[in-house]
């Protein structure tokens, strides 16, 4: 699902881009198609409609109060109000004309229907219905807007919308090479790809300074590993790091994910008419600078009280309160779109050193991109068993280069996605919450036409299909369980867990929830924060139960770590 009504605006603003990068300009015109064009346009048009409903407005009232939302950051407000200006009067004639967002879209040519195909739609209509819509519509909207439509390829080229651009390229195209992981490992900065993603460097400057490193003269002088325990203990001359970390079994947290992993999420109030307000937008920029994934709330490396609703609860929480020796060792290696196929560029970018570092629990889970895709045929575009176990065999062996001896690795199963359907489909989108107008069945339908479908397989009314969907991805967690029972490897032993959908299910039901209570409500397609929780407890637990070794033993000194330094530094 798109990033609401501004993916529009930053489509329009990309389509012109150029880039620095070689073949970078080719990849990106290649992936923002048309059909971008098209979604961006019809939630931006239905959001503005139901403002203007909501607030019993016109809809020029409408877009300007749209536009006053959003934040001055990024030049988000300026780039607003220039699409309303070149867009605008043609979107207030049309919705002042009853006129619904996809017929308004594709009058001012912003849908176009492939030729031999039918028109995609969002809302109800019949065939004929929306045929002689649209013939009506184009007949009301004006012509210059193809002008203005051509004379927006240049925009990026105006000074304060050239840095804005160039951000924005990361955030459109989650295909990209793994680029937003060059440069530093380790950051001072909270987004792209800093310390929400990486435990937060004590020393920017400083190469041989960052989390994770085992201890330089056991930190007598400064604190190399950033986990806020340095300084000598006057009493007996012993330095702390020494006296309350030594023999603990100090121990990183990394997790090797996709975007249910990387914590994607969108925040339903921006496009919900009823609770959009001044603030609504105040994280938007924050969330674009994070390819719209809140790793700082996840159930892996999550350490920041959520702001998205529920709480937090993650693997590096519990190891911290565990072993306060192990502040900010996390690393979210995780990337919008991963695969096994690209298990190869996740752990390139891993962090580790044999020589300098302590060892790490690594997690492994790409619980659905291997049968997911937007394929006409998506069966056939779906790994096969034989390709899954290559990929992970390849990561395997890189992260044995990697990871200090002593290190875990454990394999998470492919989730069952018919869970999504079944729970959803007959639900109302927010989009369609005013009106009781979109289900997300139609949302699905609707995204399939546009071949921008996230998972053909899963998020289809073909219930045949979701079945093969689901038997691909039980073949897949089978690979990845035959592997950790067969291989072995000199630096890290290795695990397989099967995604605990089912326990997750029957914990939510204990508290009086309901199944589609743990879906990400935009997308209906991501785990949200209340199943992140849940799921971070009962991964715990199971390794706690059958695994404790990985864990290690609760560090005795816990207290007196906190009483000499607090919080230890703080993220």
């Amino acid at each position: 699902m798109a990033p609401s009504f501004t993916f529009l605006l930053f489509i329009i603003l990309l389509n012109g881009t150029s880039s620095t990068r070689s073949g970078h300009r080719k990849l990106l015109n290649n992936k923002i198609k048309q059909q971008h064009f098209c979604l961006g346009c019809v939630i931006m048009v239905s959001v503005i409609e139901q403002l203007s409903q909501f607030h019993n407005s016109t809809v020029k009232e409408a877009l300007g109060r749209l536009c006053s939302y959003l934040p001055e950051k990024l030049e988000l407000k300026n780039v607003c109000s220039l699409v309303a200006h070149i867009f605008g009067p043609d979107i207030i004639k049309l919705l002042e004309n009853k006129i619904n967002a996809e017929v308004v879209c594709y009058s001012i040519k912003l849908c176009k229907r492939k030729e031999g195909q039918p028109f995609c739609h969002l809302y109800h209509s019949s065939k004929a219905g929306l045929n002689m819509a649209i013939k009506e519509a184009k007949e009301t909207a004006t012509t210059r807007i193809l002008k203005n439509i051509h004379g927006l390829s240049s925009i990026c080229s105006l000074p304060f919308l050239k840095n804005l651009c160039e951000k924005i390229e990361n955030v459109i195209d989650s295909d990209l090479p793994f680029k937003d992981f060059d440069g530093d490992k380790f950051s001072t900065f909270p987004t792209l790809r800093g310390y929400h993603w990486r435990g937060r460097d004590c020393d920017d400057k400083t190469a041989s300074v960052y989390p994770g490193r085992r201890p330089d003269n056991w930190d007598a002088q400064q604190d190399s590993n950033c986990n806020g325990i340095w300084g000598v203990d006057q009493k007996d001359g012993i330095p702390y790091e020494q006296k309350f970390c030594n023999g603990t079994e100090p121990m990183g947290v990394v997790l090797l994910g996709d975007s249910a992993g990387a914590h994607f999420h969108i925040p339903p109030e921006w496009l919900t008419a009823s609770q959009i307000s001044p603030k609504t937008y105040s994280d938007l920029p924050a969330a674009l600078a994070n390819e719209l994934d809140w790793p700082q709330f996840s159930e892996t490396t999550g350490f920041l009280n959520s702001t998205i609703g529920g709480r937090t609860d993650s693997i590096y929480l519990r190891l911290h309160k565990r072993n306060r020796c192990n502040h900010r060792d996390y690393q979210s290696i995780s990337k919008n779109g991963a695969s096994s196929g690209k298990i190869w560029n996740l752990v390139e970018s891993l962090a580790r050193s044999q020589q300098f570092d302590k060892p790490a629990i690594v997690t492994y889970a790409m619980i659905g991109n291997d049968v997911c895709n937007g394929k006409a045929d998506t069966v056939a575009a779906m790994t096969t068993p034989e390709e899954m176990h290559f990929n992970v065999l390849k990561g395997l062996r890189s992260l044995n280069s990697l990871l200090p001896k002593g290190s875990h690795v454990i394999l998470v199963g492919l989730v069952d996605g018919r869970f999504l359907w079944d729970n959803l489909h007959d639900r109302y989108h927010p989009l369609g919450q005013l009106n009781k107008d979109i289900t997300y069945e139609q949302v699905y339908s609707f995204l399939g036409c546009l071949e921008l479908n996230p998972c053909n397989g899963w998020l289809s009314s073909n219930g045949t299909l979701r079945n093969i969907t689901s038997e691909r991805a039980s073949l897949l967690s089978s690979v990845l369980r035959r592997i950790a029972k067969s291989e072995k490897y000199a630096n890290f032993d290795l695990f397989y867990m099967d995604y605990p959908l089912k326990e997750i299910t029957e914990e939510w039901h204990r508290l009086g929830g309901e199944n589609w209570q743990l879906i990400e409500p935009v997308d209906g397609f991501h785990p949200n924060q209340i199943a992140s929780v849940l799921l971070a407890r009962i991964f715990w637990e199971k390794i706690l139960h059958e695994w404790p070794h990985v864990l290690g033993e609760v560090n005795p000194f816990n207290n007196q770590i906190a009483a000499v330094f607090k919080d230890q530094g703080g993220y």
